[in-house]
């Protein structure tokens, strides 16, 4: 199968960033409107100072936004450089402009629900959920987050940490201005955002590790390489009380297809030792990147038989 050029897949990949961007600060910009606004509680970041000074002055939200969004930017572009410019400018200049037409499309007052705490919990899924995938496409939502990587930077505190602070300190801001109820759901609103933006990020990304430690590795490396289609890593081992030396079998694989590598090992050796390890994240040839055979040759007889195989790998016993 011919594979894409470089330069179209970098292209095609960030034309696909950018829509991705844009819908993230679309729906991120519906959710303050439809379900944050409605409910009157507090929000973090720059839309939480902008809903704050709205309250005490009647400035408008999306051109506070805007001015400060701006000012921010550029004073990422002066202590954290150009990349972090670059990939917050867009974010910059369209989530202000999709909150100020939403305001004059939906009307003044509009709420799909009069449960205060339904639209909590929905402002804190579809807020996550939208800046979830902007940060997947490697972009930044700008404002609060640059004084919290500069923080981050030059206080060498973590960004976690320098972030609920900011989260915090924004929240108090604004707590004379609600009741102690309304700051109470703000609260679980910060959290369950907290979550989804989290669980958004790491979406499609985490795979299952596997390492199978048995005599038979061999037949069960080039099962799993016939029959998964998944690299495989060979590690040096030695058996603590026995001291026998052997090969440990590495594979990292989908939890779709854990099951069936966990059939393939134990119909090769029934007694063989497995350790199954959940992976955060995973990078290179086969899951972020596409994968470039490096001739393993599968005979007539084993795809039918779909066991037996003859394998040719790379230096690094990776198959795939």
């Amino acid at each position: 199968m011919k594979q894409m050029k470089p330069k179209t897949k970098k292209v095609l990949n960030g034309i696909k960033n950018v829509i991705i961007v844009l819908l993230g600060n679309f729906f991120f910009a519906l959710s303050v409107v439809i379900f944050i606004m409605p409910a009157n509680v507090m929000a973090t970041g720059i839309t939480g100072v902008a809903l704050m000074v709205n309250h005490l002055t009647g400035f408008s939200v999306s051109i506070f936004v805007a001015v400060f969004d701006v000012a921010i930017l550029f004073l990422g572009l002066a202590f954290l450089g150009k990349r972090f410019f670059m990939t917050t400018v867009l974010s910059t200049i369209v989530y202000p402009i999709f909150l100020e037409l939403l305001m004059r499309i939906i009307p003044e007052g509009f709420c799909l629900t009069d449960n205060v705490l339904l639209n909590v919990i929905f402002a804190g899924l579809s807020v996550g959920i939208s800046l979830g995938f902007v940060f997947r496409a490697g972009s930044s939502t700008g404002g609060m987050d640059v004084p919290v990587l500069v923080v981050s930077k030059y206080c060498h505190i973590p960004v976690s940490i320098s972030m609920y602070i900011f989260d915090i300190v924004i929240i108090l801001m604004q707590a004379f201005l609600h009741t102690t109820e309304e700051f109470l759901y703000s609260v679980i609103l910060l959290i369950i955002t907290s979550i989804a933006i989290d669980k958004t990020s790491m979406l499609g990304v985490s795979k299952t590790e596997v390492k199978v430690i048995s005599s038979k590795h061999k037949e069960i490396t080039e099962a799993i390489m016939a029959e998964l289609d998944r690299g495989v890593t060979l590690l040096s081992s030695e058996g603590g009380y026995s001291g026998e030396q052997t090969q440990l079998v590495l594979s990292v694989v989908s939890r779709r297809e854990l099951p069936r590598l966990g059939k393939i090992v134990k119909s090769i050796d029934p007694d063989c030792f497995v350790v199954i390890t959940s992976v955060r994240e995973v990078y290179g040839r086969g899951f972020t990147s596409d994968k470039s055979y490096k001739s393993y040759e599968i005979h007539e007889k084993a795809v039918a038989n779909k066991s037996t195989v003859s394998v040719k790998t790379d230096d690094t016993g990776n198959g795939t």
